[in-house]
């Protein structure tokens, strides 16, 4: 069994208890570690990109000078995509960029992230994550007592609008809970803070 620490809420150590393999000491398949980022990031493009063609652009319509005779480039319109000021041949459009891939792709790239971020050192489990009203200095003071100063992720079991509004003002750090936790964020922050309760929500769905 996976063996993380536990941590209170000033950042010192009370203890430590046993957690899935399946879930924190799973093969890491970079593969579909990979491909879930891809699709990640994919799936955030706007693809409100757009060009005009020669049809598009206003003036051109009139033939710039007589097919033959003057030693010239033959020429139909001043708006073609080889003037300046032309159209764009073969320029963006606005377009989707989504895509999906299967839940279960989606699950064990979480899990080989997850699994990741443990071999690394770098999950943290809070076993009382809770804050009795919004205070910036109090997760700071977590943070300080984990010795975290990069980039953190913060994990709570459900949407708690306290630790969200104390987290969010910190460099670096992202609030977010269970139902929301994605690959993405995982690797994208160095540190993996989570409540316990969190952690028996994430074993309950992915174990």
């Amino acid at each position: 069994m996976a063996t993380l620490a536990l941590y209170n809420m000033e950042g010192k150590k009370t203890g430590s208890f046993e957690a899935s393999d399946a879930v924190f000491a799973a093969e890491v398949n970079e593969s579909v570690l990979h491909d879930v980022v891809v699709n990640y990031l994919a799936n955030q493009r706007q693809g409100t990109q757009s060009t005009k063609t020669r049809t598009e652009v206003r003036g051109g319509g009139r033939k710039p000078w007589r097919q033959k005779g003057t030693g010239r480039a033959r020429q139909g319109s001043i708006r073609a995509p080889q003037w300046t000021g032309g159209g764009v041949a073969l320029g963006p459009k606005p377009r989707s960029y989504r895509y999906s891939l299967n839940k279960k792709v989606k699950r064990i790239a979480l899990k080989s992230a997850l699994s990741a971020k443990y071999a690394d050192y770098k999950v943290y489990v809070i076993e009382d994550m809770t804050l009795d009203e919004i205070k910036t200095a109090k997760i700071a003071n977590l943070l300080k007592g984990l010795e975290i100063d990069t980039k953190a992720l913060i994990v709570t079991a459900a949407s708690d609008p306290v630790i969200y509004k104390s987290a969010r003002n910190i460099k670096g750090v992202t609030p977010t809970h269970v139902e929301t936790l994605n690959t993405y964020d995982v690797l994208n922050h160095d540190a993996f803070i989570i409540s316990k309760d969190a952690v028996a929500k994430i074993e309950e769905v992915l174990a």
